[in-house]
C-alpha cells in the first residue's frame, strides 16, 4: 500500500470513529470524500495559507468533525456556507447530505481558487462557490439556511446576512466558548436563539452552535 493510500485509510478510520461518537451515519463514499479534502487541504495548505492547521489527524478533529457535528440541527432546503474559507464547514456538510444545495461564499480569492479545486477533484455536484463579500451578494434568491463558522460576530453577521435567509428559514452560527458579550447585543434578542453546546470527538476545547428560525 502506497503512503497516500495508508494516511487515506487512516483518516476515513478516523473519521468513520469521530461520527460513531456524534453520532452521525455516513456511507464508505462519504467517508472516502472527507478523506481526500483532508488530504487536498493538507496538500495545498504547504504553499497556500489556508489553515492553521498542519497535521491531517488533526485536521479530522479540528475542521471535519467540527463542521459535521451541526448536521443534526439542519433543515431542508438550501444551505448558504457565509466566510467558508476553505470550504468549511459547507465542504463536510454538503458530503454527508448531498441532497442539500450548498453554495460556498467568500471574498478571498485564494481560498477559493483550493475550494473550487476541491469541489471538482470530490465530484461535488451539489455545490456552487462564489467570490463575494456577503453584505454585497446579491444572489436573486433566498435560502432555507445560512451558517457561518467562527465569522465575525453575532450582530454583524446577522445584519449583514439576513437579507439572504428565506421566510422560515433558519441562521446557524457556529462559535467556540458561547460569546456573552455578543450575546448581549444581539438584536433579535438572546430568547430568539437555541443555544447547544457540540462534543467534538478528540478536541479538548468548547464548542457552540447558535441557531434561529426566522419568523415570516
Amino acid at each position: 500500500m502506497s503512503p497516500a493510500a495508508a494516511l487515506s485509510e487512516d483518516l476515513q478510520a478516523q473519521i468513520a470513529a469521530g461520527c460513531r461518537s456524534l453520532p452521525l451515519a455516513l456511507g464508505a463514499s462519504a467517508l472516502a470524500q472527507l478523506a481526500d479534502y483532508v488530504g487536498l487541504l493538507a496538500k495545498w495548505s504547504k504553499v497556500y495559507n489556508l489553515t492553521a492547521v498542519r497535521q491531517p489527524r488533526h485536521m479530522v478533529t479540528r475542521h471535519v468533525l467540527d463542521s459535521l457535528a451541526v448536521v443534526p440541527f439542519l433543515i431542508d432546503g438550501s444551505l448558504l456556507d457565509v466566510g467558508t474559507g476553505a470550504g468549511l464547514p459547507g465542504v463536510p456538510i454538503a458530503i454527508a447530505r448531498p441532497d442539500l444545495a450548498v453554495t460556498l461564499l467568500d471574498a478571498n480569492a485564494k481560498k477559493l481558487r483550493f475550494v473550487r479545486q476541491a469541489v471538482a477533484e470530490l465530484g461535488l455536484a451539489n455545490v456552487e462557490v462564489v467570490q463575494a463579500r456577503m453584505q454585497e451578494y446579491q444572489p436573486g434568491r433566498a435560502f432555507d439556511m445560512v451558517i457561518s463558522r467562527a465569522v465575525s460576530s453575532l450582530e454583524e453577521l446577522y445584519r449583514q446576512s439576513r437579507h439572504l435567509l428565506a421566510a422560515r428559514g433558519r441562521m446557524l452560527f457556529m462559535k467556540g466558548a458561547l460569546p456573552e458579550e455578543e450575546l448581549a447585543v444581539f438584536a433579535p434578542g438572546r430568547e430568539m436563539l437555541h443555544i447547544e453546546r457540540l462534543d467534538i470527538p478528540g478536541l479538548d476545547a468548547e464548542r457552540h452552535l447558535l441557531w434561529l428560525d426566522k419568523q415570516g
